[in-house]
């Protein structure tokens, strides 16, 4: 059996915390992938009462935190140590980082591995950052780079299904062929949209709102895996659009 995983951020300790409890408990997800906001330890003891294993998301450039850019090497440490404090008192089994943004893959590398993190897993990005984000490419956006910076850094691996297809498109290449090779890493965890298959950019749809065919993509994930759903929350007091996501999972006949 697959596990799936809940999204939610560190501020969500109001509708959601309650609504997750419930959904946890009626068997509907395993486990909550938790992405920390800078600056919110104050929430910590909180999430310590939740009752469901949770798992946790660094911070990316959105939240001011960039591996591939030196002068953001002391910001970045500050609040890697906030979400090293959340993973030690959440038991935490792994920690999701994204490798930045322009800078230099060696400089990802370089601060991964000061961090000297046993929990960290590398996630795949698209070639392109999405508008409004910044910058013009993503560190870890290729088969290649991923290899490279998991070598160097001796961390796990986050294959996130929809930044390898935006990826592919960006480079021109066979979509499938390039999620089958970021598969053969061994990837801990999965991260799950649907989007247009087309696309360059990850729109974090509802299943049913793209043309991802999941199917397909269960069959080169294959059985007893961790995947975190990452479709976008619309409302902000109810998990009905992400309990309507796994029924569509399970009507698709691939649960």
């Amino acid at each position: 059996m697959r596990e799936f995983g809940l999204k939610l951020w560190s501020t969500n300790t109001d509708h959601y915390f309650e609504e997750a409890q419930h959904l946890h408990s009626s068997g509907i997800f395993s486990y909550v992938e938790l992405y920390v906001i800078p600056n919110t330890l104050d929430t910590l003891e909180k999430w310590k009462t939740l009752g469901i294993p949770i798992n946790l998301h660094c911070p990316h450039s959105l939240h001011g935190f960039n591996l591939a850019v030196q002068d953001k090497e002391k910001s970045n440490k500050e609040i890697y140590e906030q979400v090293k404090q959340f993973a030690d008192e959440l038991c935490s089994e792994y920690i999701v980082f994204h490798g930045g943004i322009d800078g230099d893959t060696e400089e990802t590398v370089r601060q991964l591995r000061a961090f000297n993190e046993s929990r960290t897993v590398l996630e795949n990005k698209p070639h392109k950052p999405r508008p409004g984000v910044g910058g013009r490419q993503c560190r870890g956006a290729t088969v290649e780079e991923i290899k490279y910076i998991l070598g160097e850094v001796g961390c796990g691996f986050c294959l996130d299904i929809g930044h390898a297809i935006c990826s592919a498109n960006s480079q021109k290449i066979d979509r499938w062929k390039y999620i089958e090779e970021f598969n053969k890493l061994h990837p801990k965890v999965y991260h799950l949209t649907d989007n247009f298959v087309d696309d360059e950019f990850d729109q974090h749809l509802h299943f049913g709102d793209g043309s991802f065919d999941v199917g397909r993509i269960f069959g080169v994930i294959g059985d007893g895996k961790k995947i975190t759903v990452e479709t976008k929350k619309n409302s902000e007091t109810s998990l009905e659009d992400f309990e309507k996501d796994i029924s569509f999972l399970c009507r698709t006949g691939v649960v």
